[in-house]
């Protein structure tokens, strides 16, 4: 193939050359690749406040509500969602003392109560077949309301009532207008009272009790009472299993007065309390949820809501969830 021995030595230093010249040049070309990988674009830098549920702490068995706060307070969030119940100091143990002083202990930490919510609507339904759950709900819903006054809080998260709790034995199914019905005569009942002392009742979108399940059931239950106090608590996870809760935003707009940030994964088939996960560790699409309460014009609090503080070294849930936050918001 070639003329003499000169020849063929100049042909495979060129070829020795080109292929060196294109590895090189593969090489960089890959680095570049990778490091863009590595770097993906910055989320918009968002204006809402972070908050965290103090679910997520191991309060009050390992930790005290002071302790929790401080926690909070230096893992950079701006709030905490404190939880109301039967047993506690935020529960009906304690008065308007109590609760004055919890919310200056909150004040001198330096961090905001974003909201106040309950387990206990599932104990006792507003929309209960048994006459003595539904009175006992609106004796705690009224409880609940003077404590979140007290508490320096405008948020009060309502369930408004229950077809079904699969989770609970006790709960006879109850026909879809007569929840409807009861449902809204209980609201009624707790408004002039949410009114007057200007706390906000938002009900929240649930996806186990067969009611409300639609973005447009929600918008016409909470409009039709057309009170100034009467809003959504817009929780992500809570429709995750069927739906998407960006399209949810979109159609409730203006009526989300507060958010619960729950993880979740569309992968999974358990379909109870566990499958909510750690932030970020699922499939909801954050980009598209932040863009979407951005574009209502929404400047009020996520709250990170997880039922299971980490056995071991709990604060780094919290500061993980404070980190992935900042992340999504465009802070980091």
């Amino acid at each position: 193939m070639f003329p003499d021995e000169n020849s063929w030595a100049e042909a495979r230093l060129s070829r020795r050359a080109a292929i060196g010249a294109a590895l090189v040049a593969g090489s960089a070309a890959g680095a570049l690749a990778h490091t863009q990988a590595e770097a993906p674009a910055k989320a918009p830098r968002y204006a809402m406040k972070k908050s965290i549920n103090l679910w997520a702490f191991p309060y009050p068995d390992a930790m005290s509500l002071e302790a929790c706060l401080r926690l909070a307070k230096d893992a950079g969030f701006d709030g905490i969602e404190l939880n109301y119940d039967l047993e506690s100091e935020l529960s009906p143990k304690s008065g308007t003392p109590e609760f004055a002083a919890i919310r200056r202990m909150a004040d001198k930490i330096g961090i905001a109560i974003s909201g106040l919510c309950s387990f206990l609507f599932w104990p006792y339904p507003m929309t209960s077949n048994d006459p003595a759950k539904r009175a006992r709900s609106l004796e705690l819903g009224q409880k609940m309301i003077q404590a979140a006054h007290d508490l320096g809080t405008d948020n009060l998260l309502v369930v408004p009532g229950a077809v079904h709790i699969p989770w609970r034995t006790d709960y006879e199914p109850v026909p879809n207008d007569v929840c409807d019905a009861r449902a809204r005569e209980a609201v009624a009942k707790l408004l002039p009272m949410a009114e007057k002392l200007g706390v906000n009742l938002n009900i929240e979108n649930i996806f186990f009790n067969g009611y409300l399940l639609s973005p447009m059931e929600m918008v016409a239950f909470v409009d039709s009472f057309r009170s100034p106090r009467l809003h959504c608590h817009f929780d992500t996870g809570n429709i995750m299993m069927f739906q998407f809760p960006e399209h949810w935003i979109k159609i409730l707009g203006k009526r989300i007065q507060n958010v619960h940030f729950k993880e979740f994964t569309k992968k999974g088939t358990d379909y109870s309390l566990e499958t909510f996960r750690p932030l970020l560790d699922g499939t909801t699409n954050w980009p598209a949820v932040l863009a979407a309460l951005d574009a209502t014009g929404y400047r009020g609090y996520l709250t990170f809501e997880y039922f299971h503080p980490w056995l071991y070294h709990p604060e780094a849930l919290v500061y993980q969830t404070s980190d992935s936050l900042d992340r999504m918001l465009g802070r980091k």
